[in-house]
């Protein structure tokens, strides 16, 4: 088992030779995740698009996992700093700021994804490239980072609703979900549900295609790896998944000017997630 601290972690617009291998990880995603039409339209252009808002962690010459965030101004159009479409909004808002040319640097970015390849989970990684994330926007001299948390395990419990899910804590005070509690521990605020953060839709072939599941049925549809049930509509040849996250507020890291980021170029310590 490769030792974390020989691990190096760095954001994309500092080793732009890494964007074509960035999803070489093996991954865990369910399979109907992608399918999100946000995702569909944009999050594979993300890396290229805002390299220096994405993070790569390497093992040598291995990518091992990623992060990736994009800037977006809350304040515009009647915005909302943690809108009811969570992740999907915020990935939109990315790309029409962007296409709008925006001349000043918005105080928030969005965090959209922290992948760590199965071979090197439960090593602390995630929590670094958190890390990473927050000292990336700082960078860009945004003061907030947002994330649209997908917790670790609420899929284990698909029929509990998202704010109790959210509400309950350990005894020492922090989140039951290992990810929720990645995030608190590094000074991050839970705020709000989105309860409609991501939404999949497709013909009943297409879920059985995804999941394996017969869609036969109407109704509520458990899913292995959903958060929730989908809805399944037989006349209709349709199903639906809207997925509940949570927000959670983190102020970034900002360096001092001239300074490099405390984890650029550097290896990483490994912590228990």
């Amino acid at each position: 088992m490769t030792d974390v601290d020989t691990l190096r972690i760095s954001t994309l617009a500092e080793r732009p030779a890494l964007l074509p291998r960035l999803y070489e990880i093996a991954e865990t995603w369910p399979a109907f995740i992608p399918h999100d039409p946000v995702a569909t339209a944009f999050l594979g252009r993300v890396a290229e698009d805002f390299p220096a808002h994405c993070v790569v962690a390497t093992d040598g010459d291995r990518v091992v996992a990623r992060g990736l965030s994009v800037p977006f101004d809350a304040t515009l159009d009647g915005r909302e700093e943690m809108p009811d479409r969570g992740w999907d909004r915020v990935l939109t808002w990315a790309y029409r700021d962007r296409r709008r040319g925006l001349p000043r640097t918005p105080a928030t970015a969005g965090a959209l994804e922290v992948t760590v390849d199965t071979g090197y989970l439960r090593r602390g990684l995630s929590a670094r490239l958190l890390g990473a994330l927050r000292s990336a926007a700082g960078q860009q001299g945004h003061e907030v980072l947002l994330a649209p948390v997908r917790p670790t395990v609420k899929h284990r419990e698909p029929h509990v609703p998202m704010a109790e899910y959210v509400r309950r804590r350990r005894t020492d005070g922090l989140p039951t979900d290992p990810w929720l509690r990645v995030h608190v521990r590094a000074g991050g605020t839970v705020g709000r549900i989105a309860p409609a953060s991501m939404t999949v839709s497709g013909s009943l072939e297409q879920w059985r295609r995804w999941t394996g599941l017969p869609f036969d049925r109407d109704g509520r549809i458990v899913v292995p790896g959903a958060l929730v049930p989908v809805h399944c509509d037989t006349a209709h040849d349709h199903a639906v998944y809207v997925e509940p996250n949570v927000w959670v507020r983190h102020r970034t890291v900002r360096p001092d000017a001239g300074a490099p980021a405390p984890w650029s170029a550097r290896p990483t310590r490994g912590s228990v997630g």
